[in-house]
């Protein structure tokens, strides 16, 4: 295996490369975007398979909201008005679209500079979020690691708290298996999930779910993602096309995506109960990208595993809370392949 920096800038951004016989990975402390996966197609060419930033430092302007390729956090996805109640405390987050809370707020981790260092195959970042950055509470302390095992990359969130917490750390990888070559529309997706979650009119999740069974939301077998994307559904409608969290019923090997033009895959393996699928309905006048313009929607796909979104407000047990003393880690492995 093959580790470099590529580049330090003078305002502390790395960009670094991990390699393989498999696999090439660009990622950067920015936010720990991985900005490129290469990965073979059946003819074994090489080829990147997400769309992400032409520059990484792209991710702080404010047409860009996609956080393409990073972790986002301390809370992924929305909690209802930024507000949520934990041990008789009601606390008040920045709200950073309409009246809500998306992806830890005004400046989330996607836009924090995390310490590195190189490890067996790999990196791993460090970042101390204070006690009260964007209205959350504790002094969290996240590492983030990202390990490469053979065609995989393993993806480990593991974080402490010095006072009791809310927690919900995802990689906003979007996927593109043609290597954008086109859209996603073609590419085949199976999820282990009977189950997807009810959201509002502002995509927030009140706790009422959904059987697939019957419905666009059916990917327990192979589907084409465009094959219902524009199905007259209540859903869909609300957010112009996917943008939702399943419930996973399997442990392992939970998501399968799979381009049948260039036979690359991707196998998705979680510790996390849920996946949220969003099928970029939004991403089109962005920020540029990679090939020096904006992308478009549809160009890619979002697979990010997570705790269920605005779990604080709507579980019993809420699976977010991090307590004092605890340790949070959660793991995810994209595998690739091809046939």
């Amino acid at each position: 295996m093959v580790c470099k920096v590529l580049e330090e800038r003078a305002n502390g951004v790395c960009m670094m490369e991990m390699a393989n016989d498999d696999i090439t990975v660009i990622v950067s402390n920015l936010g720990c975007h991985i900005n490129s996966i290469f990965t073979k197609d059946r003819n074994g060419e090489m080829g990147d398979v997400l769309i992400g930033y032409e520059n990484v430092e792209d991710c702080h302007k404010p047409e860009d909201g996609s956080c393409m390729g990073a972790v986002v956090g301390r809370v992924a996805n929305r909690i209802e008005h930024g507000r949520f109640t934990l041990n008789g405390v009601e606390y008040q987050l920045n709200n950073n679209i309409g009246t809500n809370h998306l992806h830890g707020g005004n400046v989330g981790f996607d836009r924090k500079i995390f310490d590195y260092k190189w490890i067996d195959n790999g990196i791993q970042f460090h970042y101390f979020s204070p006690d009260g950055e964007e209205n959350y509470p504790g002094n969290l302390d996240l590492t983030v690691t990202y390990v490469l095992e053979g065609p995989a990359i393993r993806l480990i969130f593991e974080a402490v708290t010095d006072k009791d917490t809310i927690i919900n750390i995802t990689n906003h990888a979007y996927f593109n298996l043609s290597a954008g070559q086109e859209k996603i529309y073609d590419h085949l997706l199976r999820i282990d999930a009977d189950q997807f979650a009810i959201m509002n009119d502002e995509s927030i999740v009140k706790g009422e779910m959904g059987d697939v069974e019957g419905t666009p939301f059916d990917f327990r077998s192979p589907k084409a993602i465009g094959q219902d994307i524009n199905a007259d559904h209540d859903q869909l409608k609300k957010g112009h096309g996917y943008d939702h969290a399943f419930i996973l019923s399997s442990d392992e090997d939970q998501v399968d995506l799979y381009h049948e033009p260039s036979g690359r895959g991707l196998i998705i393996s979680t510790s996390m109960p849920t996946l949220q699928v969003y099928t970029s309905n939004f991403l089109g006048g962005g920020v540029n990208g990679k090939h020096g313009a904006p992308y478009e929607d549809r160009d890619a796909v979002a697979l990010e595993t997570q705790y269920l979104p605005n779990s604080i407000n709507v579980e019993e047990e809420p699976k977010v809370i991090l307590r004092k003393g605890d340790t949070f880690k959660e793991t995810t492995v994209f595998k690739f392949y091809s046939k």
